[in-house]
């Protein structure tokens, strides 16, 4: 392991911002990351770096998760248990998981970053969400050098949320996770309009038929953050209540909604946003996409400081057109 100074993060986040790392070192497995917690505690961690905006420089160590790694731990007549090393890219994984045949992470394909951060945002698309198949997860306590398992329960998974967002956040390093996939009678979720309109010609439509689906609507969408700094949904989806949302569909009759309970409505953040004028707009380097408004952009050398300025535009406008406070999803650093 080899210890770099002021290096650039530009390619370890998908916003594509150039920020320093004082000291940088990228671990490939779990002794070396046992090493550099025993010494040192207060450290900044890196996987896919995709949901996340960098504002400034990073004092502490930072330290970049790419352990490799995947097995099936058991299997009966319908399920399997397929575990992942936290560096695993997220797309990858799920595409092995769709060749062979292993169902219930097809809906998540294309979603950015590695499987290590994938629970921490409860990552969700198309009608699914991680929890729906995670398992269980290995974690390193960082302050005791221990490790820990965590079940659904343990994760207190919600919306675009999980205990690692909140009172655990920063205490833990997740190691690897375990999902609980489908052999055979797999639960194939298309009822998401999109999805629906892609599949409608074919009639039994595959684990492969479905993720290609998902990516063919994700490409069409969604900038690549190879080519256009950006990582994915910046906002979540506001939930509001059933009182508020008779109150705003009185005044927007054609506003898009899903039913959360009976209590309870979620409204698309890409819509409120569109209809407040900023999708498409640019403001020199950066700006909101062209085809999604839930996509803030990089377009070559924005900084952190600046998307997040236009952030903070978008929630203040919002608040003001609709009496809706928008949640920012990515992690502002």
């Amino acid at each position: 392991m080899n210890t770099l100074e002021n290096i650039s993060l530009k390619n370890y986040n998908t916003f594509g911002i150039d920020v320093i790392a004082k000291r940088f070192i990228t671990v490939n497995s779990f002794e070396e990351l046992k090493t550099i917690t025993s010494k040192e505690k207060d450290i900044f961690l890196i996987g896919g770096g995709s949901n996340m905006l960098l504002t400034s420089a990073i004092d502490k160590l930072v330290v970049h998760i790419n352990t490799k790694g995947i097995i099936v731990n058991d299997q009966n007549t319908n399920n399997v248990f397929v575990t992942a090393e936290a560096g695993e890219n997220w797309h990858d994984f799920v595409t092995w998981c769709v060749n062979q045949n292993y169902g219930g992470l097809e809906n998540l394909s294309l979603i950015p970053g590695n499987v290590g951060t994938s629970p921490i945002q409860n990552i969700g698309a198309y009608g699914v969400e991680l929890k729906d198949t995670f398992y269980q997860l290995e974690a390193l306590e960082i302050e005791t050098g221990k490790i820990k398992t965590f079940t659904n329960t343990d994760c207190k998974f919600g919306y675009r949320n999980s205990v690692f967002k909140n009172e655990l956040k920063g205490k833990y390093i997740i190691l690897n996770v375990t999902f609980k996939l489908t052999k055979i009678a797999h639960k194939l979720n298309i009822s998401y309009g999109a999805i629906k309109d892609v599949l409608k010609n074919i009639e039994n439509p595959s684990l492969k038929d479905i993720s290609e689906a998902v990516i063919s609507i994700r490409e069409s969408k969604l900038p690549d953050p190879k080519k256009i700094g950006n990582s994915g949904s910046f906002f979540k989806n506001p939930i509001i209540s059933k009182a508020n949302f008779e109150q705003l569909i009185a005044k927007f009759p054609k506003v898009p909604h899903y039913v959360v309970s009976e209590k309870e409505i979620k409204i698309p953040a890409g819509w409120l946003i569109e209809q407040s004028g900023f999708k498409g707009k640019r403001y020199g380097n950066y700006g909101v996409h062209e085809n999604q408004a839930l996509v803030l952009v990089n377009y070559g050398n924005a900084t952190g400081n600046e998307i997040f300025e236009l952030a903070s535009l978008i929630q203040k406008t919002i608040k003001e057109n609709f009496h809706i406070s928008l949640e920012i999803e990515v992690n502002v650093i």
